[in-house]
């Protein structure tokens, strides 16, 4: 028996996340190295929205706050995982949670991604919105017109779309009205699309000169959903997907194929979590945010191995 890691993306952040994180000495070293990024204030900052939904605030903080979470519960599980993910920048932290590279330089590449991304879209106001409800092919006839791209790919009903911003306010009501729930993200650009094709090109070159370890378990990619273990396909994939769709379903169906007992979601919220239960309610999936304390996840995962 084992089980699956799933790190959360960007617009899980919020207030009073993981409020245990702070106290525990095992996440101080994590937190310390990203507070010198974006500040040691960061709980106080995320009240602020605008700072919140920040790219190169949120990027570091999902980063950092992933990896000390992992840091705080790693030593207390009886065995290693079985396959990691991350969703979005969550692949970050799932790379270094599988020794890829360390929790500094998964901090670094969050720092030197956001920037990139950011670059990409100056002067353009872009975002990304939630559309469930109707499969993906519906959704972009309905917007013909609108320049709307498919981001991420969750379930054939469930699906996040990057456009401008003026695209995403017509596309609503248009979207509304044949039925579909639509939720504004947290998330200030037009991320896995088009829009950020040269962000990708730049990051491929910050990757070239960073070594890539084998990782110690096979990690579900965004780019293709593809389980790997190779460094250098992984150097590649993890530049990749900032351009294209992220392929999630297929990374969750990748995971459900190695047979894992259950899957833990590291981060905030529950989003993750969620979304596999909805998908394979036969296997059972938490987040560590759902925890009063870490040793609760520690728990649970014990008693889905026995």
């Amino acid at each position: 028996m084992n089980y699956a890691l799933v790190f959360s993306g960007q617009a899980s952040q919020y207030p009073k996340m993981l409020p245990w994180l702070d106290t525990d000495p095992r996440a101080a070293a994590t937190l310390h190295a990203m507070g010198e990024r974006i500040g040691l204030d960061w709980r106080t900052a995320l009240q602020d929205e605008s700072r919140r939904s920040n790219n190169a605030f949120a990027q570091v903080l999902i980063t950092g706050t992933g990896l000390a979470a992992w840091a705080t519960i790693k030593d207390q599980l009886s065995q290693a995982p079985a396959v990691v993910a991350g969703y979005s920048v969550g692949e970050l932290a799932a790379f270094a949670c599988a020794g890829v590279f360390s929790a500094g330089q998964a901090l670094a590449l969050a720092q030197q991604r956001a920037a990139l991304m950011d670059q990409a879209v100056l002067g353009q106001q872009t975002g990304m919105m939630a559309v469930t409800g109707l499969p993906e092919p519906s959704v972009l006839t309905a917007c013909a017109g609108l320049g709307l791209e498919c981001a991420i790919r969750i379930h054939s009903g469930q699906s996040v779309f990057a456009g401008t911003d003026d695209a995403l306010s017509q596309a609503t009501p248009r979207l509304l009205a044949l039925g579909a729930v639509c939720k504004r993200l947290d998330v200030r650009v037009a991320s896995h699309s088009s829009w950020m094709a040269p962000a990708a090109r730049a990051f491929a070159q910050t990757l070239a000169t960073l070594p890539f370890a084998a990782p110690s378990c096979p990690i579900a990619t965004n780019a293709d959903g593809a389980l790997v273990r190779n460094p250098a396909v992984l150097r590649q994939v993890l530049s990749r997907q900032l351009a294209s769709t992220v392929q999630w379903a297929a990374c969750m169906e990748a995971i459900n194929e190695r047979q894992v007992a259950c899957v833990l979601e590291i981060g905030a919220g529950s989003s993750l979590a969620r979304i596999w239960n909805e998908r394979y309610p036969g296997i059972p999936a938490r987040s560590v945010d759902e925890f009063q304390q870490p040793q609760g996840a520690v728990a649970w995962i014990a008693r889905q191995l026995r």
